[in-house]
């Protein structure tokens, strides 16, 4: 499936696994932000990565805790860099260009230095 082609938004975007250009997994598409005013046709903007998407989707205590351990951030990924969808979502460009593996590099680099890890 194209970027260009009708989609189920629910079903066939978000929850899915990120994957940039180099083939490296970047995250889960949490949310879709849509653009258009009312009457007028929608269309997808950005794909919204991040632990602060979480907070419309869970109750009160568990999104206060989700914000404590996780943060706060989203990173929007506009929808022109997704490439095509076919149980993933593959994007035309890097991850990191995009600001998404931000926590996952540091992470690599933190248990890099770790033996046997």
């Amino acid at each position: 499936m194209k970027r260009d082609d009708s989609l189920k938004l629910l079903s066939e975007v978000r929850d899915l696994q990120i994957v940039d250009c180099d083939g490296r997994n970047c995250g889960i598409c949490d949310d879709v932000e849509l653009d258009g005013a009312p009457g007028e046709p929608l269309f997808v903007r950005n794909l919204l990565v991040g632990p602060g998407t979480y907070r419309n989707r869970l109750p009160g205590w568990a999104a206060h805790l989700v914000r404590r351990v996780a943060g706060r951030s989203v990173v929007r990924v506009a929808w022109q860099a997704v490439e095509k969808i076919s149980g993933r979502i593959f994007l035309s460009q890097s991850g990191a260009s995009l600001g998404l593996r931000r926590i996952d590099d540091r992470l690599s680099k933190l248990f890099g230095r770790i033996p046997s890890a």
